[in-house]
């Protein structure tokens, strides 16, 4: 019974964070590549990939989020491993 309780208590926490997404990570934009539908940013800790701060290439989901930034911009975005790819689920301007 204890065993069905923990995996219960599992499906609720992984239920909930799909319902509300990785968290918000702020960078800034290094490069965009829209034919290849990347991005390069400079980013902090993005903690649901336990990934430190770091400039890194991601795959974005959907290639219209590059029409929202350049290089210079700071950013605050979501990211998620799709696939084997480190992916850009959504990118907004910074506040």
């Amino acid at each position: 019974m204890k065993h069905f309780t923990t995996l219960i208590a599992t499906l609720v926490t992984s239920a909930a964070f799909a319902q509300a997404g990785p968290p918000a990570t702020e960078a800034e934009v290094r490069k965009v590549d829209k034919d290849a539908g990347k991005i390069t940013l400079k980013h902090g800790e993005i903690k649901n990939l336990d990934m430190p701060a770091m400039s890194m290439v991601f795959q974005v989901k959907d290639k219209t989020l590059l029409d929202k930034v350049k290089p210079g911009d700071k950013v605050s975005f979501t990211a998620d491993k799709i696939d084997g790819a480190y992916t850009v689920l959504s990118i907004e301007p910074a506040r």
